[in-house]
């Protein structure tokens, strides 16, 4: 099950108790006070990790707490710090506070950390209270509890490479095609409903991730469809690759539906039409591809447009090598 949101509620743990105490041994009367203090509180911490694809994780166990310090012990023993609480996240997984809609961190690389509650500190025991005028203390400072957060959590998929195109356009073939991802792919529309991401690697170890992203309709940008579910997603590639159905199928225009897709991107976000893209012209091998290539080459004449048949893997290798040459002119963001 891939699950790209979810809203969790997070808690630190309290502190312990300072203790009041004072010293018992034999042959030394008044022996002072001897209250250790209390442990620190533990808190939860959300590591970026690429071993993990998904939110699932989130939706079956809602809550996180860190452990509570333990109460100080007499002979001036500091109670034990409560336990951090380890949570793996995907990378680009986005925080947002539940009540303000404030965003808290954005964990895009691996290895980072995001701490969103702050735990509670050990209570002071009533050795720290001695003095010359008050040899005998039996006060102590109290634990502070630790905080309480509702949080969401999106998941934005992290790619070099964002496969875009109309349902039924091919994407998950090409995906198939030049990478080691195996996407479900079928004759009919929206058989991705979630993203796919796959690694494309070459001999001299050089490699870049491409995600097959769930087809999108007209009006995307207003949530029709898939919407933001799709649009969210295609935020962090740096190249965009349009998956046109030059052949036709279903009666489609490949340059009207090229304008459609950069329509839709520019009204999610602006500067999305700015990055990088190549066309691929897609399903080569049938009758009514070669006229239609034409035209839209002569439509865009601007545009790089790869002809490839997705499901025999034709030209693929040339597909791959443009990708890597406009990876390696820009820069990560």
């Amino acid at each position: 099950m891939f699950v790209d949101r979810a809203k969790i509620k997070v808690s630190a743990g309290h502190g312990g108790g300072g203790c009041v105490s004072f010293r018992r041994e034999k042959f030394v009367p008044k022996g002072g006070p001897d209250g250790g203090d209390g442990g620190h509180g533990g808190t939860v911490i959300f590591r970026a990790s690429p071993h993990v694809q998904s939110l699932v994780a989130m939706r079956y166990m809602p809550h996180y707490e860190g452990g509570n310090g333990e109460p100080g012990k007499g002979r001036n023993r500091h109670g034990a710090n409560g336990a951090d609480k380890v949570v793996q996240v995907p990378l680009g997984t986005v925080f947002y506070d539940a009540e303000d809609q404030r965003q808290l961190a954005d964990l895009s690389a691996e290895g980072e950390e995001f701490r969103p509650v702050r735990p509670g500190r050990g209570g002071l025991g009533n050795a720290r209270f001695a003095s010359s005028t008050n040899q005998a203390p039996r006060t102590t400072k109290p634990a502070t509890r630790g905080e309480e957060k509702t949080l969401l959590l999106e998941l934005k998929t992290v790619a070099d490479v964002g496969l875009i195109g109309f349902p039924n356009a091919g994407k998950s073939s090409l995906l198939a095609a030049i990478s080691d991802a195996h996407p479900k792919t079928a004759p009919y529309p929206f058989t991705t409903l979630h993203p796919q991401v796959g690694v494309v690697r070459f001999s001299d170890f050089f490699r870049f991730t491409v995600a097959d992203i769930p087809g999108l309709i007209e009006g995307a940008h207003d949530n029709v469809g898939l919407g933001h579910n799709f649009l969210r997603h295609i935020e962090r590639c740096r190249v965009f690759v349009f998956v046109l159905d030059v052949a036709g199928v279903d009666g489609r225009v490949p340059w009207e539906d090229f304008a459609a897709l950069q329509k839709e991107l520019a009204l999610y976000r602006a500067d999305l039409v700015e990055r990088p893209s190549l066309i691929v012209a897609n399903k080569s091998d049938l009758p009514e591809f070669p006229e239609n290539l034409s035209e839209l080459r002569r439509r865009l004449p601007d545009q790089q447009i790869i002809p490839l048949c997705a499901t025999t893997g034709d030209k693929r290798d040339q597909l791959a090598m443009a990708l890597r040459a406009m990876l390696e002119q820009e820069t990560p963001d």
